[in-house]
C-alpha cells in the first residue's frame, strides 16, 4: 500500500502570522482550526506546523523553552487537541516542526547546566574552557562566554539557542521522550530542523576558510550522524503511518541524498531545486534532472519555492503572476512531495523594511548589527539586514482587504500593500491565482499518474519544460512554456487538455501552439 505521504501535498503554516481567534492579533490555534475548511477547499491533504511551543521567541520559537507545552500566544492544549482532531475529521494530516538540535537558553536543561560545572546536566551542553573559530550560521562568533563558570558554550544559531550536546544518551533519551510525547498527542510526524547539526567534531578543530568564508567542516554533517538518524527514525515510525521530513542545511545533491531513504528520513528537503536566488528555468530543470538521477528508488524528492526562512518565490522570480503559475504547475505535477506556503496561493509578496526599528528577525539585527560593526552606512547596513532578514515573508495571511491579523495595532507589518492580494478577491474568479491553485490540486487528486507517476521523459527545449508521467492507469503529458513568445509543438493527436493557465479547449491536432507563458496540462486519450 502506498505511504499516505508519497501522494499528499502539504501546506506550511507560519504559527503567529496565519489567522488570529480570539483577538488579541496573534494567530493561533483558534484561528487555524477555523480555516481547516478553506485548506480542505484548497485542497491540501497535509499541514507543517512552525513551533508553536513556550518561547521568548528570540527566533520565532525556534528556540524552546518548554517541550510540552502550547505557548499562550497560540492558545491551550486544549485548543491544540481540537485542531487536530478537527483537521483528521477532513483527512488533513499535521506534522510539527521539532528543533532536536538546541534549546532556548531559557530552558530549565540549560539554566541547571549553567549552575555549576559539576551539576549532573553541564554535560547535556558543549562547554570548553576556549573556544576555536567556528563561526555563528547567523553570523559572528558560535561561542558566548558564561561568567557564572568561566567556559564558553556553543551554539550553532543565536546565543540564545544553546546546542544540546548529542553525545550524552540522557540528551538522546529525553528528546525521544519529548516526540513520544507528541506522537501521542496525534501529530502524524516531524519536520526536523537542522537536523544535520546534531553531531559537531570532538576533536574541536578551527574551520578553514575559502575566499574569506568559513567552511563548516567540523560543526555539521560529522560522523555518526546517520546512526541518529537511524535511531530516530526507527523510534517515530514505530508508531504506524508516521511521516519525517528533515532540515538537512546544504544545497549539495550528494550531502541531502545521504539523509533519506530506506531506514532513514522519509524525505529532506531539496534546496538545490527550491531554493534558487532568482528565475532560472535551465537550473530549475537541471536540478530535477539531477535528483531524478541521483536518487535510488526508496528516495524521492521534496518540492517547493518559499518557507519561512525565504523570499517568496513570486517576489525572488520577479513579482509576475503568470510565471508564479508556471512555477505552481512545475511544484505540483514533477515527481516529488509538494510543500506549499502560506500565501503564495493567493500571490502574496514580500515585505521589506524601511527602518531596523520595524525588523524582527533574530538573523537580520544580527546582520545589520555586524554590518554597522564593520563601518557600513546605517543605509547600507538596513540593504544587508534585510537581505538576511527573513520578515519578508512571515506576515499576516491576507483573508480580506481589511486583514490586520498577525501583529498588533500599531505594528507597521499591518499596512502592506492589499492590492486585491487577499482570498476575499480571489474566490470564485476564475482566472485568479487562488482559483488554479485549487484547479491544479484537484487534478492531482484525480489523476494518479500526477501523484505516483513515473516520468516517460523529461524535456527542456529552448525554456518549454515538458514531460511525461505514467503509471498502469494513465499518462499526463505537462507542458510549460517559460518564454514570452509562443511555440508550435508537435503533440499526439489522441490529447485532450485538462487545464491550461490560458484557454479552456484545444483543438485536436498534431501540431499546437503553445502560447506564451502559458502551462497546459494533457492526458493521452487511450487506455494503458
Amino acid at each position: 500500500m502506498t505511504k499516505w505521504w508519497k501522494q499528499a501535498v502539504f501546506y506550511e503554516i507560519y504559527m503567529p502570522s496565519f489567522k488570529d481567534g480570539n483577538g488579541d492579533g496573534i494567530g493561533d490555534f483558534a484561528g487555524i482550526t477555523s480555516k481547516l475548511d478553506y485548506l480542505n477547499e484548497l485542497g491540501v491533504e497535509g499541514i507543517w506546523l512552525t513551533p508553536f511551543y513556550p518561547s521568548p521567541k528570540v527566533d520565532n520559537g525556534y528556540d524552546i523553552a518548554d517541550y510540552y507545552e502550547i505557548d499562550s500566544d497560540y492558545g491551550t492544549m486544549r485548543d491544540f487537541e481540537l485542531f487536530i482532531d478537527e483537521a483528521h475529521q477532513r483527512g488533513i494530516r499535521v506534522i510539527a516542526d521539532l528543533v532536536l538540535n538546541h534549546t532556548s537558553s531559557e530552558h530549565p536543561w540549560f539554566l541547571e547546566s549553567r549552575s555549576a560545572k559539576d551539576h549532573p546536566k553541564r554535560d547535556w551542553y558543549i562547554w570548553r574552557d576556549e573556544p576555536n573559530n567556528w563561526e555563528s550560521f547567523f553570523g559572528g562568533p558560535a561561542w558566548e562566554h558564561d561568567a557564572a563558570t568561566n567556559q564558553y558554550y556553543y551554539h550553532a544559531f543565536a546565543k540564545e539557542q544553546v546546542d544540546l550536546n548529542w553525545a550524552n544518551p540522557d540528551v538522546k533519551n529525553a528528546m525521544f521522550d519529548v516526540m513520544k510525547f507528541w506522537l501521542e498527542k496525534g501529530v502524524d510526524g516531524f519536520r526536523l530542523d537542522v537536523i544535520n547539526f546534531l553531531k559537531v567534531n570532538d576533536t574541536f578543530q578551527d574551520n578553514p576558510y575559502e575566499k574569506a568564508e568559513q567552511n563548516h567542516l567540523y560543526d555539521k554533517d560529522q560522523e555518526g550522524i546517520l546512526t541518529i538518524i537511524e535511531e530516530i527514525a526507527a523510534f517515530v515510525h514505530q508508531y504506524p503511518d508516521k511521516f519525517l521530513v528533515g532540515e538537512v542545511g546544504s544545497e549539495d545533491l550528494e550531502v541531502l541524498k545521504r539523509y533519506s531513504g530506506k531506514g532513514l528520513l522519509d524525505v529532506v528537503f531539496n534546496f538545490n531545486i527550491g531554493s534558487i536566488g532568482e528565475f532560472d528555468v535551465d537550473r530549475l530543470f537541471s536540478g530535477l534532472v539531477e535528483t531524478e538521477h541521483a536518487y535510488s528508488q526508496d528516495q524521492i524528492p521534496t518540492l517547493f519555492f518559499s518557507s519561512h526562512d525565504m523570499s517568496r518565490f513570486i517576489s525572488r522570480f520577479g513579482g509576475d503572476e503568470e510565471r508564479a503559475k508556471l512555477v505552481a504547475a512545475f511544484m505540483l505535477t514533477t515527481k516529488g512531495v509538494p510543500f506549499l506556503y502560506y500565501g503564495d496561493e493567493i500571490g502574496m509578496r514580500d515585505w521589506v523594511s524601511e527602518t531596523i526599528a520595524e525588523m524582527k528577525d533574530v538573523q537580520g539585527l544580527m546582520g545589520y548589527e555586524l554590518a554597522v560593526q564593520a563601518g557600513k552606512t546605517h543605509a547600507e547596513a538596513l540593504a544587508i539586514a534585510n537581505e538576511k532578514s527573513r520578515d519578508k515573508s512571515r506576515t499576516p495571511m491576507q483573508w480580506n482587504s481589511d486583514t490586520n491579523v498577525g501583529f498588533s495595532e500599531g505594528d507597521p507589518w499591518i499596512t502592506i500593500p492589499k492590492n486585491g492580494v487577499n482570498v476575499a478577491d480571489q474566490q470564485d474568479i476564475p482566472d485568479s491565482m487562488l482559483s488554479f491553485y485549487k484547479s491544479l490540486l484537484k487534478l492531482r487528486k484525480e489523476h494518479s499518474a500526477l501523484r505516483l507517476g513515473e516520468y516517460e521523459f523529461l524535456r527542456n527545449e529552448d525554456g518549454i519544460v515538458s514531460f511525461v508521467r505514467t503509471d498502469h492507469v494513465e499518462k499526463i503529458w505537462v507542458v510549460l512554456n517559460f518564454n514570452d513568445q509562443p511555440r508550435r509543438l508537435e503533440v499526439r493527436s489522441d490529447v485532450k487538455l485538462l487545464l491550461s493557465t490560458k484557454r479552456t479547449s484545444i483543438e485536436s491536432e498534431n501540431m499546437l501552439t503553445i502560447l506564451a507563458n502559458e502551462a497546459m496540462i494533457l492526458k493521452e486519450d487511450t487506455e494503458i
